[in-house]
């Protein structure tokens, strides 16, 4: 049974831990956020956590209802930090160009949690604020709704499968990543032209970009779609 959420101002009259420090909904997300970064998916318990944070672990139920309550937190936590410091100029292009690659680098700064929430929808402040941006953006180019949705709908599912993808390869042991990126410089170039033409055609190219994130690319090119559409209607 999911146990009750106490009220911030409750938990802000609450003792300060064995480590001397105040409980709070964003300090449980941080030290979520770094026990991620130093132990992976797995590492991430409501026991460690509470070890982490110096608290008896069934506390962490006052703030949140259970893991996946936190996890929804944690998404809403990186979309925020994507968000912080990012104003609109006007160029509806260079601004959603600008926050996709902001939204995009957040999840990267912690491959773990990206591939533990890139496909969550939290419901919650910071991601409802960048949903609203991105719709403001795309409205005031006077495309028509129908069309804006449409836009709206590839730009964040491609930023974020982009994210957990590229996350999903960072969150890889060192080894592994070095083996995967080894692939295309010792077998793809390497295919013989007689078997394999069109990848012996093109393995400098790919030897060059494959181990590199298409993001950037296809974000352009998503930008370029909705461009066009704009030009047309």
């Amino acid at each position: 049974m999911a146990k009750r959420v106490v009220p911030e101002a409750d938990r802000r009259r609450r003792k300060p831990t064995k480590q001397g420090v105040v409980l709070s909904d964003r300090l449980i997300v941080e030290t979520a956020l770094r026990l991620l970064h130093e132990h992976g998916r797995e590492g991430l318990t409501v026991r460690r956590l509470g070890a982490a944070l110096g608290a008896d672990p069934s506390t962490l139920y006052r703030y949140f209802r259970g893991t996946d309550d936190l996890t929804l937190a944690i998404a809403d936590e990186l979309v925020g930090r994507a968000m912080r410091g990012w104003r609109t100029t006007g160029d509806w292009r260079a601004d959603l160009r600008e926050l996709g690659l902001r939204i995009y680098t957040a999840y990267l700064a912690h491959p773990e949690a990206a591939v533990l929430t890139a496909s969550r929808v939290s419901g919650r402040a910071n991601e409802i604020a960048a949903d609203e941006a991105v719709l403001r953006v795309l409205r005031s180019t006077g495309l028509p709704d129908p069309e804006v949705v449409r836009v709206y709908h590839a730009f964040i599912d491609q930023t974020l499968a982009f994210a957990a993808l590229d996350a999903a390869s960072l969150a890889l042991p060192e080894k592994a990543r070095a083996a995967d990126e080894a692939v295309w410089r010792a077998t793809y170039a390497r295919l013989s032209p007689d078997t394999h033409p069109n990848i012996a055609a093109t393995a400098p190219l790919l030897v060059a970009r494959m181990n590199h994130s298409a993001y950037p690319t296809a974000l352009d090119m998503l930008l370029d779609s909705a461009e066009a559409a704009l030009r047309g209607a």
